[in-house]
This record gives structure tokens, C-alpha cells and sequence, in this order.
């Protein structure tokens, strides 16, 4: 059951398009997989549709020029396709899996079009990075393997993950398959799984050890988050 959503500001900047493409990513894996989301998405959605006509309409009352008749047409046109059902013989709709500690994956639809690099490990922890160009921002799967953690840390700057297999524990709850969670420097934790689990992350930034000899990494920080 998934229990950790996007708040409503972020749904609601995901469907005016105002997210960068990594966190826009994220969200969409997330909708996907949560039947909730999927009807807050469809909501927000026809919340936004309607006052961009009343607008319009609002706009035509107060002398603005009327909507020709070209226009019109286009708009016509515009709910004629939007009406017709999909063409499903003509969309791609193989499944993309990628291999994950001898294992297949099954990504979101959201991540077809997203290259992976090579993944690379220390120990329980592995990584590879998605090539996806959005400025400071890095897009990848983590793998912590059974009994693994990940040190106490905190972010230097947000933090999003999408839980895509297997659970894991921190200092705030339980976490499961479809759980979405936006962390920043206000929060410090050690994500812990018994499990094992693959996660979808994002990274502004640097993540900063607080604890033990783990804090020796922090100059390098930067470059292994």
C-alpha cells in the first residue's frame, strides 16, 4: 500500500509543466503506480482546464478581440483528437527491465526514453545514473542490498525518491513500493532495508554524513551524490 504522496503544490506544478524534467520524471513514475494520485493528477487537470476557459470568457466580456474563426477550428480540431481512442498498435508499449543484482526490473513508462550508465558500487550500495541533461540535477537508481544502509546524512539540497522495489526503514517510517518522499536539509536520516530495495532518485546537491567515520567522504560529497 503507498502511504507517501507528492503534496498538492507539486502535483499541481507537475501538471502546468513548471517542474525540471528529472522531478517531473519522479512524479510521473510515481502517478503511474498510485491509483490516488492518478485521480488528484486527472482533478487538478480539469481544475486548470476550467479557469483557462473562464478566463477566455472572461477576457471576451471585457472588449478583448473575439476568438476568430480560425481559432475555432483549431479548437475543434483539438477535441476531435482528443476524442478518438488511442491507436494502441502504433504506440510502443514493450516493457523497459533493466538488470538489478541478477535481477529484472521493470521500470516506469516515464523512463523509456532515458538512457542508463553503468552502475557502479561500494559494498551493499550501487548506483547508475541516468542520462538525462537538467542542470545540477542528477537522476539514478540506487540498489542497497539486503541488510544494507545508507549512512546518516543530510542534503544540502532536496532529495526525492521513488521507492520501485522491495522497503526500507528510517529514522521517519516504513517505506514500500509506490512510496514517494521529498527530503531537503531540514531532515536527517539512515535509510535501512532488510530486504533489500531499488529506489528512483533525484539530487540537487551534495548529501552531507553527520555520524562516524562516514564523514570523512563529505569533501568529496559533491561528487558522489
Amino acid at each position: 500500500m503507498i502511504n507517501h504522496h507528492p503534496k498538492n503544490d507539486i502535483l499541481t506544478a507537475f501538471v502546468s509543466g513548471q517542474l525540471p524534467a528529472s522531478v517531473s520524471v519522479v512524479v510521473a513514475s510515481h502517478v503511474e503506480l498510485c491509483e490516488h494520485c492518478q485521480q488528484q493528477v486527472e482533478l487538478i487537470t480539469a481544475q486548470q482546464a476550467a479557469s483557462a476557459f473562464n478566463s477566455a470568457s472572461d477576457n471576451a466580456l471585457i472588449g478583448e478581440a473575439p476568438i476568430s474563426k480560425s481559432e475555432i477550428d483549431e479548437l475543434d480540431m483539438i477535441d476531435m483528437i482528443t476524442a478518438l481512442e488511442p491507436d494502441t498498435a502504433s504506440v510502443e508499449t514493450a516493457p523497459v527491465e533493466v538488470a538489478v543484482n541478477n535481477k529484472l526490473l521493470t521500470l516506469p513508462s516515464a523512463l523509456r526514453q532515458v538512457g542508463l550508465k553503468e552502475w557502479q558500487g561500494l559494498g551493499k550500495l550501487s548506483r547508475a545514473r541516468f542520462d538525462l541533461d537538467d542542470d545540477e540535477m542528477r537522476m539514478s537508481l540506487l540498489h542497497i542490498d539486503k541488510g544494507g544502509s545508507v549512512p546518516t546524512h543530510t542534503h544540502k539540497g532536496f532529495e526525492v525518491t521513488l521507492l520501485l522495489e522491495g522497503s526500507f526503514d528510517d529514522e521517519m517510517g516504513h517505506y514500500s513500493v509506490g512510496d514517494f518522499i521529498w527530503l531537503d536539509g531540514e531532515h536527517t536520516h539512515q535509510p535501512v532495508t532488510q530486504e533489500g530495495c531499488v529506489c528512483l532518485t533525484v539530487s540537487s546537491d551534495a548529501i552531507h554524513f553527520t555520524q562516524g567515520v562516514s564523514q570523512i567522504l563529505n569533501p568529496i560529497g559533491r561528487f558522489i551524490y
